[in-house]
């Protein structure tokens, strides 16, 4: 049933899940606990997160409790697939393609949940939208979900506010044990390594600029500050600015901080936070990259339309020569540059924060289910189960 690129990748990717397994025990816990109890038994998890290894182990625990499994990513990017194959291979659904074309991708989604899940686990929003869409006939179906990240929120939270979301979700990047940990530590080491193994250059000694100071603009603020460079925060709410200049970072608008920087980082999960206005101030072999959830952030396309040439400058780096004969380099296309050119947040790190989206999955079943009717939720603590999410 499954929809991969080469199952024959398997035993690459099983090398991968098996080195992140060693390394997240409060899943090994979980994975224990459920293999016994089967809290999952007789329901339909649509799961929609970044396909590498540590998601596909968070996969295989939920299916260790019962759970019937469907897979998919939630950026055309990130998906490993290899790792889609060797999750294929231990007998779960997985519906992920690296590089998907839009149309792709979508399909992806819509074979996770044309199954009619009861539980969605969604990384962006883009499962729960499809299903109010497409698939509305299958809303009754769902008992609730969990949604794992900032943008996915904001999404939901509109939904919620016009009360239009037809089903529970537990907020899941509310709990202080994901963001507080997840967004700034987490992040702040990915963003780096996949910058890192991306360009092969030196950070120590140049210009950073890193758009936006919330927890995850706070940790690759951070790890640049360590890694030697200078950094330069941009930044629209006034409290988080101030924070930032408490942290030791200058603090300008992106128009200020254009013609300074070397690299360029957004973290905003806002749109056109780096547009043609601001390419045109940049210094000749200026790199840009996103961190956050969607490329929206780097206006790519205008680069697309208007470089006088484009061409790979090197594995997951594109070279757009302007008009004015400056080069500027974009890494992983302007998407999530921690996963599109990189493996993503170490494994301990998603080992907490998967821990958390499973608690809140659980709260929707069983006899500890505790949250009923149409809006989001904060984390809630399960009865009846010895973990709690918080």
């Amino acid at each position: 049933m499954s929809e991969i690129r080469n199952k024959d990748l398997w035993q690459s990717g099983q090398l991968k899940i098996d080195w992140v397994r060693a390394h997240m025990p409060l899943l090994n816990g979980l994975e224990q606990d459920f293999s016994k109890t089967k809290p999952f038994s007789g329901l339909k998890i649509a799961l929609s997160v970044h396909m590498e290894a540590k998601t596909a182990y968070l996969c295989q625990v939920l299916a260790a409790g019962g759970a019937q499994m469907y897979a998919t990513g939630c950026n055309p990017l990130s998906t490993q697939d290899d790792v889609a194959a060797a999750l294929d291979h231990s007998g779960i659904n997985v519906f992920a393609l690296h590089a998907a074309t839009p149309q792709e991708y979508e399909h992806c989604l819509e074979k996770v949940l044309e199954i009619g899940p009861n539980i969605i686990i969604d990384d962006g929003g883009d499962l729960v939208n499809l299903m109010l869409t497409k698939f509305r006939k299958l809303i009754p179906g769902v008992i609730g979900g969990c949604e794992e990240t900032t943008t996915g929120i904001m999404r939901l939270q509109r939904l919620n506010d016009t009360k239009d979301l037809p089903f529970p979700m537990v907020l899941v990047n509310d709990a202080k044990c994901k963001h507080f940990f997840d967004n700034r530590y987490g992040t702040g080491q990915s963003v780096w390594n996949g910058i890192n193994r991306a360009t092969n250059l030196i950070v120590a000694g140049k210009t950073v600029v890193v758009a936006g100071y919330g927890w995850c603009g706070k940790g690759v603020s951070m790890r640049a500050k360590g890694l030697g460079a200078k950094v330069i925060v941009t930044e629209v709410d006034p409290v988080k600015a101030i924070e930032a200049v408490m942290d030791g970072f200058q603090v300008m608008t992106m128009e200020q901080a254009a013609p300074l920087g070397d690299l360029f980082v957004t973290v905003t999960g806002c749109d056109d936070v780096i547009t043609e206005k601001h390419f045109a101030l940049m210094k000749d072999g200026a790199i840009l990259c996103n961190a956050g959830h969607f490329d929206c952030e780097v206006d790519v396309a205008w680069l697309e339309a208007s470089a006088v040439s484009k061409v790979p400058a090197r594995e997951n780096i594109k070279a757009y020569k302007l008009a004015s004969g400056k080069t500027l380099y974009v890494i992983a296309e302007g998407r999530l540059v921690n996963l599109a050119a990189g493996d993503g947040h170490p494994a301990e790190i998603m080992d907490l924060s998967f821990a958390v989206q499973i608690m809140s999955a659980l709260c929707h079943s069983g006899p500890q289910c505790q949250i009923s009717g149409r809006q989001s939720y904060r984390n809630p603590r399960p009865r009846g189960h010895a973990a709690e999410c918080s």
